[in-house]
């Protein structure tokens, strides 16, 4: 498998790859879906180092860049690729700015707890988040084809507005972005979130039929979709025990946790 000092490649089947930074405290995960006409780029991580360099070597179609949503460490390489996708609900993300954290946060977010040597590209101190238009823009329900292997855009609003999900219909893979993941807690607490519509979205993805396997942006690589029933049961306690608003805190589940 192809070797890199910043970025970590690993193979999940051979028309899938997991682009990964595993030297920053964020463990971003960005992927690289290959069709038979085009190739799909789901985010495109912190933007410390040249993602392009990567993909470059993985594949000669183009790439449709499809973003998950429009914080810092899911669009940090978007400025070296020409087709960009996001959710209509953060366009104005893309085009203006992150809506809630300051640049200097930001910078102080990409630049610390780093194990891994830093490319001489970076310098926290310049470093400013990817801003442009996109090419086009993303709806709940849409589907985008790469030949032979289409790509269903779920909206799942909550970690921010215009968050989306990604089934992949060839190989049922769900790409969750930073709505499902393990090991550290899913945020719906900064005032972009809502709590409200991150549970609603969780119970939106237990609904999708055939999953094998779950991406989320970050951590483990990979989990089993055996999560959605207990996303399932979650989703009914926060409910029920009305935990679902600002304040309540961490609520840990199997497997995963969420933050209010």
């Amino acid at each position: 498998m192809l070797k890199d000092d910043w970025f970590t490649v690993r193979k999940i089947d051979k028309n899938t790859y997991a682009i990964s930074e595993l030297g920053h405290w964020e463990k971003v995960h960005s992927f690289l879906l290959l069709g038979e006409t085009k190739a799909a780029l789901i985010d495109t991580g912190l933007g410390i180092d040249c993602m392009k360099r990567i993909t470059d070597q993985l594949t000669a179609l183009p790439i449709d860049v499809i973003t998950t949503h429009v914080h810092s460490d899911h669009i940090g390489s978007h400025g070296e690729y020409t087709r960009i996708f996001v959710h209509k609900d953060e366009e104005s993300w893309l085009v203006n700015g992150i809506v809630g954290l300051s640049l200097e946060q930001i910078r102080a977010n990409t630049a610390r707890d780093i194990t891994i040597p830093i490319p001489k590209t970076f310098n926290p101190d310049t470093y400013k988040p990817y801003t442009g238009k996109p090419t086009g823009l993303l709806k709940d329900g849409d589907v985008v084809d790469l030949g032979n292997r289409k790509l269903i855009i779920y909206h799942t609003p909550g970690h921010s507005p215009g968050h989306i999900c990604i089934y992949d219909e060839l190989k049922s893979y769900l790409f969750t972005g930073d709505l499902l993941y393990d090991e550290t807690p899913i945020y719906a607490f900064y005032p972009t979130t809502n709590p409200v519509d991150l549970v609603n979205s969780l119970e939106t993805i237990t609904t999708i039929p055939n999953v094998n396997m779950i991406y989320g942006s970050h951590n483990t690589l990979g989990i089993k979709p055996d999560i959605l029933e207990d996303v399932k049961n979650a989703v009914i306690y926060l409910r029920e025990n009305d935990l679902v608003k600002f304040g309540t805190g961490i609520h840990t589940f199997k497997g995963f946790s969420v933050q209010f």
